[in-house]
């Protein structure tokens, strides 16, 4: 068996596009995986393209080697954009070897240690917020519609919520300051006394919808410094929440806010491979550590997920994508024992679900493992050319 071909497929997600991978051998078995590149880097599918002589020609079986020959080729500029490229191959050869196999992927790295998932519903408010009309979902505009959506949480039969901060009222919005995408908070990043208010009055209302018994997270992204980190997580504390995810390139400073926070922390969604979490674990910066597995490859993610045992800490996969990346993510929760919970995206386009095969069994607000062959489903292709990209790539 021989690859002989590797191309992407694009498709219209609403404020975004769905990427896929789709990696086809001189047998005619097809490997896919799902990448992102509007939010992993303008050009990923561009340099896959640059990567496919690595592997064209060769059997696609021997993944880890393909990994290692492909990492070597573009050592001097490894991590962002060229690792996410390089995932995304190894993903579409795990699904291979593993349909070759007539086996799940799981079953190739060691087999399942829990047989469904439990879900936290991500993003929650923030998409009816900023992209409500895009994705075809009724907006957030005010407090009560949080509470609301609560009650919708609770009665789709979610048992953990995380939203990010909102400012409600006559302009709603989200504050996002950390990726420039507004004036507001830019490039300070400071937590305002308005800011905190807001999210304190958010967190209530979310807290009055969805009962005493779900779970909140909150998500705070880049949008402040060490400072702002601190102040926003003790604003918070009245709410019991189940983490405060943070992103920040320093690991000490975010083992000082750790030790400031007075519920668990959540981060490190933007690293890339075990050299880079490593000054995280050693210096015990968090209390989960998110593992992207559309950037970091379902392999490497395993071998993070290991190294994060060794030091008592617990992983969650970054799943704000795709049906066939919340398949793809799925199957990394089956086998790594120290998995806390998974993230996914309910607020998406309506044709989301028919984008894939078979679509993700979501019961009671967990993720039932698939049976099938390779990640258990496949690309429909013929639902993706029937919502072509809407930005030009």
């Amino acid at each position: 068996m021989k690859i002989a071909k590797v191309e992407s497929l694009h498709a219209d997600a609403g404020s975004r596009n769905f990427d896929f991978l789709k990696v086809t051998t001189d047998t005619g078995l097809v490997g896919w995986s799902e990448y992102n590149e509007a939010f992993g880097g303008p050009g990923l599918s561009a340099v896959i393209d640059r990567l496919a002589p690595a592997v064209i020609g060769k059997d696609p079986r021997a993944w880890e080697a393909h990994v290692t020959t492909m990492y070597a080729l573009r050592r001097q500029s490894s991590g962002g954009v060229v690792q996410q490229a390089i995932a995304a191959i190894e993903n579409a050869l795990l699904d291979i070897k593993a349909r070759a196999l007539g086996i799940p992927v799981y079953e190739l790295l060691g087999g399942p240690v829990r047989e469904r998932v439990r879900l936290y519903w991500s993003h929650c408010g923030t998409y009816r917020v900023r992209n409500a009309k895009e994705l075809q979902i009724p907006p957030v505009r005010t407090l009560d519609d949080v509470v609301k959506l609560g009650k919708e949480v609770v009665a789709k039969g979610y048992t953990a919520l995380k939203t990010n901060v909102l400012l409600l009222g006559d302009n709603p919005r989200t504050y996002t300051p950390g990726f420039a995408r507004a004036s507001e908070g830019f490039p300070e990043l400071n937590a305002d006394r308005y800011v905190v208010r807001a999210i304190r009055d958010q967190l209530a209302a979310f807290r009055e919808g969805a009962g005493p018994d779900v779970d909140i997270l909150v998500d705070l992204n880049f949008n402040y410094k060490t400072e702002g980190f601190v102040t926003m997580a003790r604003a918070m504390e009245p709410f019991d929440l189940f983490w405060v995810e943070i992103d920040t390139r320093d690991p000490k400073a975010l083992a000082y806010i750790r030790s400031r926070a007075p519920m668990p922390v959540a981060s490190c969604e933007c690293l890339f491979g075990r050299r880079d979490y490593r000054p995280y674990f050693e210096n015990y910066s968090m209390d989960v550590a998110i593992i992207d597995t559309p950037w970091n490859g379902v392999g490497e993610s395993v071998k993070i997920a290991s190294m994060a045992d060794a030091y008592e800490i617990n992983v969650a996969p970054h799943n704000f994508y795709g049906p066939l990346a919340t398949m793809m993510s799925g199957h990394f929760c089956a086998v790594v024992p120290n998995l806390r919970i998974m993230e996914t995206d309910p607020d998406q386009v309506p044709w989301h679900d028919e984008l894939v095969t078979v679509k993700p069994d979501v019961k009671d607000g967990y993720l039932h493992l698939p049976s099938g062959a390779g990640w258990g489903t496949e690309v429909n292709e013929e639902v993706v050319r029937a919502h072509p990209p809407r930005t030009a790539r």
